[in-house]
């Protein structure tokens, strides 16, 4: 017992004095914390030794614990580069954060930082405070830092990317997501926050090569085969858009924009049976209803049964007068039924909750357009119209690829 006592006094006062001036060297506080515990395990084993005692197996257990194993840990995580003043300002930052208490959580890694300047932890979770205060160029700079110090940090690279967005720097947020898609081609939320820059851009064969490069490794994502859909509808690829879509509608059945487009795309192609289907089911959601249902009423007068289009207008007017009564009036194809109508006095828009963004407000109206040019078109033009399209888009391409390779040889011969 006597040897043990002995033994136990002088690893853990090595301990305590290696440590001691540890932190004088270093000028580091954050060591006294262990310092204090270190003394009271010195302490019990003093009382020990001088009262002739032996402590019951908590205290031994404790006594062991602070003066011997908790500085030999200090020191071993120290050896692998995770210095203790890290571990115990980054906790003590977090509960100030978790309390709320922003400014004492700020300074604790500012003081960390200055210390320690390529700290990842610390400018990570300073960023992560500073974004949620508001101060998105300074979360900005602090996530760049934490990238510095981790190369392999795609989170924080994705952040930059959002932030800049938010700032309305999309060019800057762009080229922050291909960086990340070069490193890390799966990131999901990468692709959808550049396909979506790309759409605003109006760069669609851009955003289309991204989101078929994301395939590869989402197949059933059906945000990716919709978005894509979209593109292709910009694009006026109706074929392939018709294909993305009905992918997206196959994976969620709920999503009734992809619907509703597959129904504006059958009108163009003048397939009448499929496009009252798809309009059928997209009616389900309130936003689309009123449309639908127009739309069902132009579909049943041009197969002749007025009073299934009378009940389908009117429906359509219900749900909402203000944007229907207008289109119903400009169009002549309702001229036949329009006594039969019950156009209100007072034309009223519902108040409801926009579900579609902007971006698929746009494609809808585009789809309707292009449903609306092609209506007294016959099939054979717009097969005509979809052939030409192509050629001229191959020569375009041709064309392209001529003038690189005069552009190469040109560079071959200087």
């Amino acid at each position: 017992m006597i040897i043990e006592q002995a033994l136990f006094a002088i690893v853990a006062f090595t301990l305590f004095i290696y440590l001691f001036f540890k932190m004088f060297r270093e000028n580091d506080t954050s060591y006294i914390i262990v310092l204090i515990l270190q003394a009271i395990g010195i302490a019990l084993n003093f009382l020990e030794v001088l009262f002739q005692i032996k402590l019951n197996w908590i205290f031994m257990i404790i006594k062991y614990i602070v003066a011997i194993l908790l500085p030999i840990g200090v020191i071993l995580l120290e050896k692998q580069g995770k210095p203790w003043i890290e571990i115990i300002n980054i906790l003590k930052a977090k509960v100030y954060f978790k309390l709320e208490n922003n400014k004492k959580a700020k300074q604790v890694l500012i003081d960390l930082i200055d210390k320690i300047p390529e700290n990842y932890q610390g400018h990570k979770l300073l960023a992560e405070i500073y974004e949620q205060e508001g101060g998105m160029r300074k979360a900005i700079d602090e996530y760049v830092q934490a990238i510095d110090s981790n190369k392999k940090d795609y989170n924080s690279y994705y952040k930059v990317a959002e932030l800049l967005t938010q700032l309305d720097k999309s060019d800057e947020a762009a080229e922050m997501l291909v960086n990340l898609l070069n490193k890390k081609p799966e990131y999901l939320q990468a692709t959808e926050l550049l396909g979506n820059i790309l759409i605003k851009k109006e760069m669609y064969k851009e955003a289309a090569n991204i989101y078929q490069e994301a395939l590869r490794y989402h197949p059933v994502n059906y945000e990716i085969h919709y978005n894509l859909g979209m593109v292709y509808t910009m694009l006026n690829d109706f074929e392939n858009a018709k294909i993305c879509y009905e992918k997206a509608a196959e994976i969620n059945s709920l999503i009734y924009n992809a619907k509703y487009s597959l129904a504006e795309i059958a009108l163009i192609y003048k397939e009448l049976d499929e496009a009252e289907k798809y309009f059928m089911q997209a009616i389900e959601e309130e936003e689309l209803a009123a449309d639908g249902y127009y739309e069902l009423a132009k579909i049943s007068l041009i197969k002749g049964d007025k009073e299934m289009a009378i009940k389908y207008a009117n429906t359509a007017i219900d749900s909402n007068s203000k944007k229907i009564v207008p289109k119903v009036k400009k169009d002549p194809i309702f001229i036949p039924i329009m006594a039969k109508l019950s156009i209100p006095f007072n034309l009223e828009e519902p108040e409801t909750e926009a579900k579609l963004t902007k971006a698929e407000g746009k494609v809808k109206e585009h789809l309707e357009e292009m449903a609306e040019i092609t209506r007294h078109l016959s099939y054979s033009d717009i097969e005509l119209l979809n052939y030409n399209k192509k050629k001229e888009e191959t020569k375009r391409e041709e064309n392209s690829k001529d003038r690189q390779e005069e552009n190469d040889q040109r560079e071959r011969q200087e």
